[in-house]
């Protein structure tokens, strides 16, 4: 296992996948490092839709008119949602499960990315959160932050440079 300095320097968003299942063991790691997210007075207002069926990451990859339809490739989409009547700082708390999702998954050998859902567009007429919640059979009291794709990666990406690092946007003190 790496260090998590160097869990977080390799980290980088992956839209290329590899045709092969995510192990069901692995999914339950993910799913439970989610769940041991932190939360505003322990609200615990994010809540998880594993996705593995590809018809519906096909229609998922639809919620946006760009920036979504790699998840149509991806074999497991997990969709983060938050009961917002739970907690008023639910995006925060949704985030920080989603991201710990994230680093889960590249601890787990596996690449993922962001798609994000949350005050985005599928059409003129229509959300991508509504979409969504119709698609899904979401309550209204929920919102859709988010879907994060998993896979197995089909592309290489170089870790973070450090020495490329906006060090400048680091302030001691004052600013």
């Amino acid at each position: 296992m790496e260090t998590f300095f160097e869990l977080l320097k390799s980290r980088r968003s992956i839209r290329k996948y590899l045709p092969k299942a995510i192990e069901s063991d692995k999914i339950d790691k993910i799913t439970k490092a989610a769940l041991m997210s932190p939360a505003s007075k322990r609200s615990n207002s994010w809540e998880f839709i594993v996705v593995q069926d590809t018809e519906m990451l096909q229609k998922l990859a639809n919620c946006r008119p760009s920036g979504s339809q790699f998840l149509s490739e991806a074999p497991l989409g997990i969709v983060v949602i938050a009961d917002t009547t739970k907690s008023d700082v639910w995006i925060e708390d949704a985030s920080i499960a989603a991201i710990i999702m994230q680093l889960q998954v590249q601890d787990l050998g596996l690449g993922s990315c962001w798609i994000q859902v949350y005050q985005r567009q599928k059409d003129e007429s229509t959300t991508s959160e509504e979409y969504i919640r119709e698609l899904l059979n979401i309550p209204n009291n929920f919102a859709v932050l988010n879907i994060v794709s998993i896979g197995y990666s089909n592309e290489e990406r170089k870790p973070y440079d450090e020495e490329k690092l906006s060090l400048e946007k680091i302030h001691s003190e004052l600013y």
